[in-house]
């Protein structure tokens, strides 16, 4: 046997299949990646919709700055499904639709913030099962930058309701 090559079964573990070692597989990815995207091209309609209500200053400053950040993580969620050589979905989630109808500002911020906790479950699950390093690093960026979002949204209604 040459010097090179594996001796063992658990010396080519690291060549072994992304499903095999319990990832997620290209095509689990690729529907997970477009969901989020989906979801993200929602949020950051609302946002966007959102900043432009008649609101306090501090509402109108946090959609702007939640539009920013799900603009950038559609731009990134579309980046990584090229990457795996594949076509970005084009669809929008019905999330936004929904937020939409909602004309009281803060119930509206309410509703956005369960859509951005949802996004957050999505990656806690998603990320264990990622093997792909880069892709990883991202979705965890894109985790705690959710996860902000969703303090900063429950600090400002907090303040809201309290100010009632």
């Amino acid at each position: 046997m040459p010097e090179d090559e594996p001796s063992s079964p658990v010396c080519y573990m690291a060549e072994a299949d992304d499903v095999y070692m319990g990832f997620a597989g290209r095509d689990e990815l690729l529907k997970s990646l477009d969901e989020l995207l989906e979801a993200e091209r929602a949020g950051a309609k609302v946002a966007l919709a959102s900043s432009r209500m008649p609101a306090t200053r501090a509402y109108t400053a946090l959609m702007r700055t939640i539009w920013a950040d799900e603009a950038r993580w559609c731009a990134m969620l579309a980046e990584q499904i090229g990457r795996l050589e594949a076509t970005p979905s084009h669809q929008t989630g019905a999330f936004r639709e929904k937020a939409l109808a909602i004309a009281d500002p803060f119930d509206r911020l309410a509703f956005l913030n369960r859509g951005q906790a949802w996004v957050v479950r999505k990656l806690e699950e998603m990320l264990p099962r990622v093997r792909d390093e880069q892709l990883h690093g991202v979705l965890k960026d894109m985790l705690e930058s959710h996860r902000r979002n969703i303090r900063s949204a429950a600090d400002l209604l907090h303040t809201e309701n309290a100010a009632c």
